[in-house]
């Protein structure tokens, strides 16, 4: 069992209306980010991951951000994550619930 964190723009990420994050924004996102990097997923596949990359040396963390259905979430994520998701929130016009929705500022 985990914990998850949401990127939505929703009034709460189980919200079934709302404004949707769309694949194409997302993606801008991520590629205007110097320290996250898209991992490919197998054809037709509905997600779209993207993975934390450290900046020092580069090395990945291994720490995946998914994408479906106009939201994104992590599970445990990591302090770092959670920045990284608070600034990507920001730029999405969005912000980061908890499974419980609770907001998360940074």
């Amino acid at each position: 069992m985990g914990y998850d964190l949401h990127i939505t723009r929703r009034g709460y990420w189980w919200d079934e209306e709302g404004s949707d994050i769309s694949a194409a924004e997302w993606e801008g996102a991520v590629t205007a980010d110097p320290g996250l990097v898209v991992v490919p997923l197998p054809e037709g596949c509905p997600e779209r991951v993207v993975e934390l990359v450290l900046r020092k040396g580069g090395e990945s963390s291994g720490e995946p951000l998914w994408w479906r259905a106009g939201q994104i979430w992590a599970k445990n994520p990591t302090d770092a994550m959670v920045a990284t998701m608070c600034r990507l929130a920001k730029a999405l016009s969005a912000r980061v619930q908890g499974d419980d929705g609770e907001h998360y500022d940074m």
